[in-house]
């Protein structure tokens, strides 16, 4: 089963950080604008410098070419980028039926144009697309950031029946108190650069 497993990892200044998420289980990590969340993500997807040690079970970071760890340890960013004009140009795995009606979005909506596609939309998108590549770890940069209510709750039900059923580990930021309760089982601030466990349930 797939576990996280982070040590003594610095970046800028955010760090020494040490956190081990198991197989099935969403992390939250909440903390304020600057203050390091998204750096520390990066860090871990190895898309920025670091120290320190990052294991996916027994196999280290340093071990895999880096697009081999980024399809296994997955961060999925606010903001996504798109390369061509239409939507299903993206999606290299195909697509789960089931995910797009469960997130909201017409099947026909795979040919639509990324330019005619709301942020919520793509967000949306941007989410399925990683999903299909099934990674064992989710890295959640503010997945929900640009969507309303039922979009926000349809994520989450999404990303939840993701965790349990391919025991994925989840790394959750959000500044959202309420989301937070909902979808974490334990939670962390990050402040000064320092990880802080402040409650699990």
């Amino acid at each position: 089963m797939p576990r996280l497993r982070i040590q003594q990892l610095v970046t800028r200044h955010v760090g020494p950080v040490d956190l081990s998420i198991g197989a099935g289980e969403c992390v939250c990590i909440e903390g304020a604008s600057g203050s390091g969340k998204t750096l520390l993500l990066r860090a871990i997807a190895d898309l920025d410098p670091h120290r320190g040690e990052v294991r996916l079970d027994d196999t280290r970071c340093t071990s895999l070419p880096a697009p081999a760890w980024r399809r296994a340890v997955a961060l999925l960013v606010a903001e996504s980028q798109w390369w061509s004009e239409r939507i299903g140009d993206h999606f290299e795995y195909g697509v789960d039926a089931a995910w797009i009606e469960g997130l909201g979005l017409p099947a026909a909506a795979m040919d639509w144009q990324v330019a005619r596609c709301s942020t919520g939309e793509r967000q949306r998108f941007a989410l399925l697309r990683t999903l299909m590549q099934a990674p064992a770890v989710l890295l959640l940069d503010e997945p929900t950031g640009n969507l309303d209510w039922d979009s926000t709750r349809r994520v989450e039900s999404l990303l939840d029946d993701y965790r349990q059923q391919r025991q994925a580990a989840l790394l959750w930021v959000s500044h959202d108190a309420g989301q937070i309760g909902r979808v974490a089982q334990r939670r962390y601030l990050l402040d000064n650069g320092r990880l802080q466990e402040i409650g699990q349930r």
